[in-house]
């Protein structure tokens, strides 16, 4: 039973993928996760971690001995949380995250009424375009946009995301409207610039199917979706924006949609999830904001897009 709290640091550095990593988010320092793995090791009288200079990786009995110790930390927390589902109030914090476009626009402008609503729940909302982990970064819930959500999880799903190319009709009377997804090459256009590959953008057309990939180029590059929106509004050129972004401005008639007979595709598009611990007893404060947010995104209209 002394070996509990150790396999709970194992995990955790396993999550994390470095002994200072682990030793941040718990609150202690490297040496003594170190130690706390090197004594499971010693107890188990098997080597769990491989270290080299440059990082860990599990042997194979490591990999074994983490699935195990997975279930006892969800375990763990089960047992914590059970104070909760006895008394079946929605209480305490809810650590929720989600892509930073997509909390941004459709998660923040709700919390104020959830926490209305329940006034015995806290939120902690996570905005990151980095792939998140509900036990490694100490979730409760988390958003992904996939069209396969990653097994063991449950899953709610959202709403489908999809894309769209826009301009202004300033920049469109001056360059030209393109008929064609080739005819990009010819544009300004503005783009992620996160990783290399954000300037190739892949099309499929909504009637025929045929799939046409473009190589695109432009003077502003940003990874925020909101400046690329200001960026279009100041008449820089064409830019890919997820629907709810720019969803406003083509109501207000600031901006038109560029090639509404493509599917313009990204790694950002499909469903959208939100994902939880596959816990028969899920904790009530998990259970209302599951359902408030569903129903506040389902509501939206950003699925007109998805479904013309």
């Amino acid at each position: 039973m002394g070996l509990l709290p150790y396999m709970a640091v194992f995990v955790k550095v396993v999550e994390t993928g470095s002994f200072s990593a682990a030793a941040e988010q718990l609150g202690t320092t490297a040496s003594s996760v170190s130690r706390q793995v090197a004594s499971l090791e010693q107890a188990l009288s098997v080597k769990l971690l491989i270290r080299t200079t440059r990082r860990l990786k599990l042997s194979a009995a490591g990999s074994d001995a983490y699935a195990r110790c997975c279930e006892m930390v969800e375990s763990a927390r089960s047992v914590l949380e059970l104070a909760e589902r006895v008394n079946d109030t929605p209480q305490g914090m809810v650590r929720l995250s989600a892509p930073r476009a997509f909390g941004k626009e459709l998660i923040a402008p709700h919390i104020e009424e959830f926490l209305h609503r329940y006034p015995e729940v806290d939120i902690q909302l996570k905005l990151t375009d980095r792939p998140a982990d509900l036990i490694g970064d100490d979730l409760d819930l988390m958003v992904r946009i996939t069209d396969t959500p990653p097994a063991g999880l449950a899953a709610r799903p959202l709403i489908r995301v999809s894309h769209i190319l826009c301009a202004t009709a300033a920049y469109l009377e001056k360059r030209g409207c393109p008929q064609h997804p080739n005819d990009l090459a010819q544009h300004s256009c503005l783009y992620l610039g996160e990783v290399a590959g954000d300037n190739c953008w892949r099309f499929s057309h909504l009637h025929t199917q045929e799939q046409v990939n473009v190589t695109v180029r432009g003077r502003y590059v940003t990874n925020h979706s909101k400046a690329r929106l200001e960026g279009v509004l100041s008449h820089l050129g064409i830019g890919c924006l997820p629907w709810f972004v720019a969803r406003d401005a083509l109501a207000a008639q600031q901006v038109v949609e560029v090639l509404p007979q493509w599917d313009y595709q990204t790694s950002y598009y499909g469903m959208s999830w939100i994902l939880y611990h596959p816990n028969r007893f899920l904790p009530p404060k998990c259970r209302v904001l599951i359902d408030f947010l569903a129903g506040k995104i389902a509501d939206n209209d950003v699925n007109r897009r998805a479904c013309r």
